[in-house]
């Protein structure tokens, strides 16, 4: 489902074009729809972990500087890795609090290669110890795709339509203040394509993943109903 199809739907599901009005905030028809279409992907990629949200980039450390820059478009981290400038093997660095880091390596002079990484805050991580020389980090990290407003199809719209279009409406439910029984309508029909989505994005996808602090659930059987 490309986005003209999903704004098509959008309007015919809810029978409203939405037009703008007092009441509308002054937003154009397109942008109601766009507002509800983002807002509902933000609570999908918030609730399903599917590898399209993550991506992975290269950087540099600097001798006798223990902080990391992050990607402009960072929101969580999925993993940090060394590479060895020898061998190359990649060693994963152990995710722990800044307070574990400045308590273990207080000093500047506590140098070696990285084998902690804390957030230190939204642009930075903390590396300890302190990097002892230019060392290559692999860094794997959560990120919002861009939205099918702008791009016009997107992952989920392809793979995933259902959950777009329910998350959709009930952004768009909310927004016309409807009954309540149309609210759970949406909410029921969204939950059941959430549920399906994580079957695929927690479950199926992530089934071999052997890291213990990355979330995996387990497959549901193939015939479980939801109800």
């Amino acid at each position: 489902m490309n986005y003209t199809q999903l704004t098509a739907a959008i309007k015919s599901y809810s029978e409203n074009d939405f037009p703008q009005a007092v009441g509308s905030g002054g937003l154009t028809s397109a942008e109601q729809i766009a507002r509800f279409v983002q807002e509902a992907e933000q609570r999908i990629y918030n609730s399903v972990q599917f590898p399209v949200i993550r991506k992975n980039v290269t950087g540099t450390t600097t001798s006798g500087n223990k902080y990391l820059a992050t990607p402009v478009d960072f929101l969580a981290t999925y993993s940090l890795a060394v590479i060895d400038p020898v061998t190359t093997d990649y060693e994963y660095l152990l995710n722990k609090d800044v307070n574990f880091i400045r308590a273990a390596y207080p000093s500047a002079s506590d140098s070696g290669a990285p084998a902690y990484y804390a957030l230190f805050d939204e642009n930075t991580f903390i590396l300890g110890p302190t990097p002892d020389a230019a060392y290559t980090m692999e860094l794997h990290y959560y990120y919002y795709p861009e939205s099918i407003v702008t791009a016009g199809t997107s992952w989920l719209g392809d793979n995933f339509d259902s959950v777009l279009l329910y998350g959709s409406l009930l952004e768009a439910a909310a927004f016309m203040k409807s009954d309540a029984d149309v609210i759970k309508n949406y909410t029921d029909r969204y939950n059941e394509a959430l549920l399906l989505a994580k079957r695929l994005g927690d479950g199926m996808e992530r089934s071999d993943a052997y890291r213990s602090g990355q979330y995996r659930m387990p497959n549901l059987p193939q015939n479980t109903g939801v109800r």
